[in-house]
């Protein structure tokens, strides 16, 4: 059955690419500065949980890779697709060697970035040919950058910000670092938002209106939790490290009661799971379909009540002499940023939420496609027709458009 899963790969779409490796490499690169800084000054307490944050998200990341070039060699006329300079990204049985050699040196993320420019760049040569192709490209490499940002990013922001609060003063290293973590955030959000419109067939009716307004409810909802975990460890620097294995077990276990269905193996959906409960510690997720509003509101009410506790114990446990001149502002300021994210959010769903459309005959064809979306269509990448369905972003665009998310 053919549907209209795939929109046209567009310069904009080679310009955000390109956008994303430079702040993946600006990101990296801020991260060994800060690393080198903390190394020369005696830091190496700080300088072991910089780099433990970049090795331990590197190493997720580049299994994902992994498991997922793993599970596409299986796919029918894998290496058709991938010769004859389709893509740069490990294509043909040849090349495993090569792929797992990358990927042990932590590189298959970086590749994956210059595989998805160039093929973008030869669709703009070619005017249009092996659009879809590209579009596909994007999905997995938009999925990877959301898993980077909340096992790197996200924890290398609190600590800048637990280090700035702990000693009261910020080199300027630390000021890039923390702007380079919150581009990287920001830019995941909206980058993502994008790749899973991509997957709607009335996606050309959702503008840039949608896509700010899911970044501002994002940020005003993270921004607050980062804040609050940072100001809770700036007190109690050890008791966090008690905080985070209690929360990610809990978040963990929770995805494993949903039934989480997003790898095609027993180790990689382990690893999935074990991710989403990272990712929970910091933002809402939806992972499963169904009536996913009382999970959020369960979420976002767990997390009122602990990011509360967090900031209780750092007003209790402070110097009143040395916060004295923002303790009030961020008591008051932290709740009330949470408080605007869900109000957004709100307005989001209610205004601005795209809508999944399902037709009758489409019903009858997805008996057997848990996600709610109708079969992909074989995409044509130059003179090699082949057949992907990349069913991963596929459930997350179905999870995150069902029509009764919060």
């Amino acid at each position: 059955m053919e549907c209209p899963i795939f929109s046209k790969y567009t310069c904009l779409d080679v310009v955000f690419n390109i956008i994303g490796v430079g702040t993946f490499l600006f990101d990296v690169g801020s991260d060994l500065w800060v690393a080198t800084v903390f190394y020369t000054h005696g830091n190496f307490v700080w300088f072991g949980i910089m780099v433990g944050f970049m090795l331990i998200s590197s190493v997720i990341v580049q299994l994902f890779s992994w498991f997922w070039l793993q599970y596409d060699r299986d796919l029918k006329d894998f290496d058709s697709q991938t010769s004859d300079g389709n893509i740069v990204l490990f294509g043909g049985a040849k090349r495993v060697n090569l792929a797992l050699f990358l990927h042990v040196f932590q590189l298959g993320f970086f590749i994956r970035h210059i595989s998805v420019i160039w093929q973008g760049f030869r669709v703009w040569r070619q005017g249009g040919s092996g659009s879809e192709y590209a579009v596909y490209l994007t999905h997995d490499l938009s999925m990877l950058r959301l898993i980077e940002t909340f096992c790197e990013s996200a924890p290398q922001l609190t600590l800048m910000m637990y280090i700035m609060l702990r000693t009261n003063h910020a080199r300027m290293v630390q000021y890039v670092s923390v702007i380079a973590s919150t581009t990287s955030i920001a830019w995941m959000v909206v980058d993502y938002h994008r790749s899973l419109r991509s997957f709607l067939p009335d996606k050309d009716k959702q503008g840039w209106s949608s896509s700010f307004i899911y970044f501002l409810w994002n940020l005003f909802l993270i921004g607050p939790r980062v804040a609050s975990v940072a100001l809770f460890a700036s007190v109690l620097p050890w008791s966090i490290s008690a905080h985070f294995p209690l929360l990610w077990i809990t978040f963990a276990l929770w995805a494993w009661q949903q039934r989480t269905d997003f790898m095609d193996s027993a180790a990689g959906e382990c690893l999935y799971r074990a991710t989403i409960g990272v990712i929970w510690y910091f933002s809402w997720f939806n992972v499963t379909e169904g009536n996913t509003r009382d999970r959020s509101i369960i979420y976002h009410s767990f997390m009122i009540v602990d990011s509360g506790i967090l900031l209780l114990t750092w007003w209790c446990y402070r110097d009143p002499e040395v916060t004295q001149s923002y303790a009030l502002i961020l008591v008051v300021s932290i709740p009330l940023a949470y408080a605007i994210g869900l109000l957004i959010k709100g307005l989001y769903y209610s205004c601005f939420h795209p809508k999944l459309w399902r037709s009758e005959v489409s019903e009858k064809v997805l008996d057997d496609v848990s996600d709610g979306l109708e079969p992909f269509k074989a995409v044509q990448a130059d003179s090699a027709s082949f057949h992907l369905s990349n069913t991963r972003m596929g459930k997350h665009a179905a999870n995150f458009y069902t029509m009764k998310t919060l």
